[in-house]
């Protein structure tokens, strides 16, 4: 059964009913009260019908029990049951959907004014009357009166004119699917914003999966966890938030997995290096991976959890030649696999080995680190160089495999060719191309241990990395404020011990005698601090933690429309719960900085540590961090930053979503870490989160 348009006698009814005032009366009573009549009968109430948004209510009680019908009242679930013969609908107070079930049949539609509890009655819009029992509705603007005559008869009727047109009435989804709303005389006026719901039919209770342009189709890519009996809404929204109008329609779930493999295909074979691979699904996933099986020599490997959406390079090695079969994974939110089909293709590449971190030409005057660039497996590794003028060889590094680090010294002066030799796990040698560069050999003397505006706090050990061998050292430090000079060491390493008057501004420098000249490293600036140093401190109590960013979470989504859960999941990890919030290391200031956003805030900002390198050693420097007065400045500032950053528009498309929003936060960039998205579902999915973004209408 479809809900049908307005029938005449209905719609004059409906124009009678809305010329009863010229203005909006919300929670008070009309002047003069408003008379209930019912086959002839007047109804007594212990409370008057009223105005609400130009729409008349009335106590649903006096008026269906009067016409030989059963109302039952549910106050747990706050629902009102209205049963005669075969019809039986269920309303619920503050919510705009109402159920009818006729002749066995239910179906669904949205109510312009929800029922109400007032003065403990349940309050509906008169015309729900005429659509819950079928009965003819008429208005006596000169009496003030509600006519309900059971003699007559009328049929369900619309109360908006918008269909939802992408999606039949009992139709079961399989997967991806468009989403898109006919709105017959035009998009209500005032609308911002079109949302799509899918609700659980027990509770009208459920979640967003679409929102955005109302003109526009928009595309549902469900999730496993959405399989069921549903009820699909599509409703438009003012800027306030508030509903204007919409429809409702019921579906059923029942997803059929389609996973497709891009970037190869049956029977190919392949011969470059690296293979990009993509993945199609017609379902939400929390991450994919990519499994490859050899079954020549039963060679496996699976990729760590992946993006759905991003590419994957598959990067063959010469060991791979023969037969490989390839497939996604998919996992849903509670970790369960969904596999593909294999892609069975040939791999027949050639192998190739090059010198890595050096170029033709290059000029070299400092450490470069070589790398055997390969694509089969080694047992020896060795770099050699070669003097170009005598042709020469020298060994410069052997081990198995890996990387080395080489700091050429004036031994090594002028025109020379570098090149890589590995011996295979059969047996045999390769030998890369030789790269020709030139050396310039100069005596190098580089300061380790501590970096530019570096704050010591504690002892620290300085070394230096040099590429000649020296006939002396020492380390100076230098007071920036009264230039006296103190040499600290004369060994091969130094340590500088902070002590109580040391505070301020300093340079260090290491010095360095080699051939009768000195050679001197670059001049550090950095500074002592030795008073009392502030460390993070909780926000509140961990007990308390998930209570007080979820209250500021929820009404975030409320007026955003951003997922809840995701703000709390993000607000975990930044913060380890809430106890490691920033504060300024030397004053003590708190920070209430609950996303570790860099900068200046409402109330400031603090200094705290960030890592930085130099001379190749990480060492923490001071940053500043966003400060603010409270809890609340913070959440709406990381709100701001992610509603109005260019840079995050691609997440705000997805931004409903907790799942797809972690992946796009991924994508634009909120953080380098590759596990990222991943560590955000999980907390949603651990702490069951994504109750935070459940909706009704």
């Amino acid at each position: 059964m479809r809900i049908k348009y307005f029938k005449w006698p209905i719609l004059i009814s409906l124009l009678l009913m809305i010329s009863l005032v010229q203005y909006s009366a919300p929670d008070a009573y009309a002047e003069d009260s408003i008379k209930i009549v019912v086959d002839g009968k007047r109804i007594k109430s212990d409370v008057d019908p009223y105005i609400r948004n130009d729409r008349t209510l009335v106590p649903i009680r006096v008026i269906v029990e009067e016409l030989n019908s059963v109302v039952e009242w549910d106050g747990e679930k706050r629902e009102v049951q209205i049963s005669k013969e075969d019809i039986h609908i269920v309303l619920r107070i503050d919510s705009y959907l109402v159920e009818y079930t006729i002749d066995n049949e239910t179906t669904y539609a949205l109510m312009d004014v929800a029922p109400e509890i007032t003065g403990e009655r349940t309050f509906v819009p008169i015309r729900l009357i005429s659509n819950a029992l079928g009965v003819g509705i008429k208005w006596d603007n000169d009496e003030r009166t509600v006519y309900v005559d059971s003699s007559e008869s009328s049929e369900v009727t619309r109360f908006f004119d918008v269909e939802i047109t992408s999606v039949k009435p009992g139709q079961t989804i399989t997967g991806t699917t468009e989403l898109y709303t006919k709105a017959l005389n035009g998009v209500p006026k005032g609308t911002k914003e079109i949302k799509y719901l899918l609700l659980d039919r027990d509770t009208a209770k459920g979640f967003v999966i679409a929102s955005g342009d109302a003109s526009q189709t928009h595309q549902w890519v469900p999730a496993m966890e959405d399989t069921g009996q549903k009820i699909l809404v599509a409703a438009f929204y003012d800027a306030k938030g508030n509903f204007l109008s919409g429809d409702s329609i019921p579906i059923t779930v029942k997803i059929q997995p389609q996973i497709k493999l891009n970037g190869i295909v049956e029977g190919q074979k392949i011969t470059a290096h690296s293979v990009p691979l993509s993945t199609s699904l017609n379902f939400s996933a929390t991450y994919v991976k990519y499994e490859m099986i050899n079954p020549d020599n039963g060679a496996y490997y699976i990729s760590p959890g992946a993006d759905p959406e991003k590419p994957f390079t598959m990067i063959p090695v010469m060991e791979d030649n023969g037969n490989m079969s390839v497939r996604v994974i998919a996992y849903d939110t509670k970790g369960n696999p969904y596999h593909g089909e294999y892609v069975n293709i040939g791999i027949d590449i050639d192998s190739y080995l090059y010198l890595g971190g050096v170029k033709q030409g290059q000029a070299i005057d400092g450490s470069v680190t070589l790398l055997a660039q390969r694509n089969f497996n080694v047992t020896d590794t060795e770099y050699y160089i070669v003097d170009k003028t005598t042709g020469q060889e020298r060994l410069l590094h052997k081990a198995g495999y890996g990387s080395y680090t080489w700091f050429p010294g004036p031994e090594d002066e002028g025109n020379k060719e570098l090149y890589v030799k590995v011996k295979d796990t059969a047996g045999n040698t390769h030998v890369s191309n030789r790269i020709s560069v030139y050396v310039s050999g100069n005596p190098k003397l580089l300061l380790q241990g501590v970096g530019p505006g570096q704050v010591l706090t504690q002892t620290t050990e300085l070394n230096v990395k040099t590429n000649i061998k020296l006939d002396g050292i020492k380390y100076i430090l230098t007071n920036a404020r009264t230039g006296k000079e103190i040499i600290i060491s004369e060994k091969n390493t130094a340590v500088i011990v902070p002590e109580k008057g040391d505070d301020g501004t300093w340079t260090v420098r290491a010095e360095g005698i080699y051939g009768g000249k000195t050679i001197k490293t670059e001049e550090v600036k950095f500074s002592i601090y030795t008073g009392q140093l502030y460390s993070a401190k909780p926000v509140i109590e961990k007990d308390k933690y998930l209570d007080l960013v979820s209250d500021l979470a929820v009404n975030t989504r409320k007026t955003t429309g951003m997922s809840a859960a995701l703000q709390v999941a993000q607000a975990i990890l930044e913060t380890g719960w809430g106890q490691s919030v920033p504060v300024d290391k030397y004053e003590g200031k708190f920070s209430y900085n609950l996303f570790g956003i860099k900068g200046e805030g409402t109330n400031g900002s603090v200094t705290s540590n960030t890592w930085e390198e130099y001379n190749g050693v990480a060492f923490r420097i001071d940053a500043e961090f966003r400060a603010y007065n409270n809890e609340k400045e913070s959440w709406q500032d990381h709100k701001d930053l992610l509603l109005l950053r260019e840079r995050y528009a691609p997440f705000r498309e997805v931004m409903y979503d907790s799942t797809m929003g972690a992946w796009a936060l991924k994508r634009c960039g909120y953080a380098t870490d590759s596990q990222y998205a991943i560590k955000l579902i999980d907390i949603i999915n651990r702490y069951n989160l994504k109750a935070l973004d459940e909706v009704t209408i």
